[in-house]
């Protein structure tokens, strides 16, 4: 569909199609290697990280709870055994819920992070785009494109520049 609409457009420009400049950017390939988005996951690694220890601790607390009931239920008094099954349940509610908030907050910031990075990447290309001449810059859905029209390195290396 969207190669009619484009087979369209350069069937109304007819001859001033011959002197257009036309660019691909792999947004794909930007998102993944542009040190923005590096600094990105980074960033939001070293900011979720100390909630992702608290949780693996609480893991090894229900486990440890776990292997002593197992261990020692046998002896343990009904009153003992009932209160420490309890308070395995109780911490397994509590860990759930904290895994539940982390994610929801991860995903969040993750969503937020992408949005900026994103936002980021159009005004790079657009910049580039502008600075070069270019008439037309495909991304998303193209099946191939030639060396000689991806401008993805370029974007990437303006990306490097600008991190620095």
């Amino acid at each position: 569909m969207r190669w009619f609409l484009l087979a369209g457009l350069l069937a109304m420009a007819g001859g001033a199609w011959a002197e257009a400049r036309v660019g691909f950017v792999n947004t794909s390939r930007l998102l993944e290697e542009a040190p923005q988005a590096k600094a990105a996951i980074s960033k939001m690694e070293s900011e979720f990280a100390p909630r992702e220890k608290e949780l693996v601790a609480m893991q090894r607390e229900i486990k440890a709870a776990e292997d002593r009931l197992q261990r020692d239920g046998a002896v343990m008094s009904d009153s003992e055994r009932s209160k420490a099954e309890r308070d395995i349940i109780s911490r397994k509610r509590e860990l759930k819920r904290a895994q539940d908030e982390f994610r929801e907050d991860l995903n969040i910031r993750r969503n937020e992070e992408l949005s900026k990075l994103q936002r980021h990447l159009y005004e790079a290309i657009v910049a580039l785009a502008k600075e070069e001449k270019y008439d037309l810059i495909i991304s998303e859905g193209v099946v191939f494109a030639s060396e000689r029209i991806d401008i993805t390195n370029a974007v990437l290396e303006r990306l490097k520049r600008e991190f620095k």
